[in-house]
C-alpha cells in the first residue's frame, strides 16, 4: 500500500504553546492543496485528522474526504493550550525520561498514539491513499515501520505542509 501523508498547514496559534488536540485552524489550507494537487495522483481516497488544521486542507484536497479520528494529534491534557514554559518541569522531565510511555496528565503517551494510528492501518483496504495529518501521527508511523527505538522518534521532523510518501507491506 502506498501513503501520502499530508502535514497540516502552519497553524494559527502563538509560539510556544502546546497543542495537539486543541482545534485551531490553520493558515492558508487552499494555497497549499494547490501546491500539493501535482504531487498527488489524481482520484485518490483522502483521510484527515478531524481538527480542522488538518480537515480544512484535506476537505481543499477532495470534498470527499473521510475523516477518522484516529488521525489526530497526540493529547497533551491538561497542558493543551498552555505555554511550555508554564508547565511544572518535573512533569517534563518525566516525560524526556520516558519519552514513548510518557503520558501528560489526562492525555495519552506516544505509545497510545501509535497503537491507534496503527489500527487505522491497520483497517484500510486500498492500494493507495492521501492522509492528512499532524507530525506526531507521522512521526509514530515511521519510527514502527523504520523500528526505532523511542530515544529516537524526536529526531523524525515534518514541515507544515509536507508530503512523505511512503510504500507499506502488505
Amino acid at each position: 500500500m502506498i501513503l501520502h501523508l499530508i502535514r497540516h498547514p502552519k497553524p494559527l496559534i502563538d509560539p510556544g504553546i502546546c497543542y495537539g488536540r486543541l482545534d485551531v485552524t490553520a493558515e492558508a489550507p487552499e494555497l497549499l492543496a494547490a501546491k500539493l494537487r501535482p504531487l498527488l495522483p489524481p482520484g485518490l481516497p483522502v483521510w484527515s485528522s478531524p481538527l480542522r488544521r488538518c480537515a480544512e486542507l484535506a476537505l481543499s484536497l477532495d470534498t470527499g474526504t473521510q475523516l477518522d479520528a484516529r488521525l489526530a494529534e497526540m493529547d497533551f491534557g491538561a497542558w493543551e493550550g498552555r505555554p511550555w514554559d508554564d508547565i511544572p518541569r518535573a512533569e517534563l522531565d518525566a516525560w524526556a525520561a520516558d519519552v514513548a510511555g510518557y503520558a501528560p496528565p489526562g492525555g495519552e503517551s506516544p505509545l497510545a498514539l501509535q497503537r491507534r494510528v496503527l489500527a487505522f492501518l491497520d483497517e484500510l483496504a486500498v492500494p493507495e491513499a492521501v492522509i492528512v495529518t499532524h507530525a506526531g501521527v507521522i512521526r509514530v508511523l515511521l519510527a514502527h515501520l523504520q523500528a526505532l527505538p523511542p530515544a529516537q522518534w524526536t529526531r523524525l521532523s515534518f514541515p507544515y505542509g509536507s508530503h512523505t510518501r511512503i510504500e507499506l507491506p502488505r
